[in-house]
């Protein structure tokens, strides 16, 4: 199960929300596609560290 305070960690950094928004969902796909609770990007926003 992904950590609450890690995902607002990651999407607390500074870059532009249109970029934020195009990891999240590339991050979640790749989640939902590999059936793991983590993308394989930490530090990214959408991502489980």
């Amino acid at each position: 199960m992904p950590n609450i305070k890690s995902w607002f960690n990651n999407m607390s950094v500074p870059m532009p929300w249109h970029r934020k928004i195009r990891l999240l969902l590339r991050n979640f796909y790749i989640k939902i596609r590999t059936r793991q609770d983590c993308c394989g990007h930490p530090g990214e926003p959408g991502c489980c560290e």
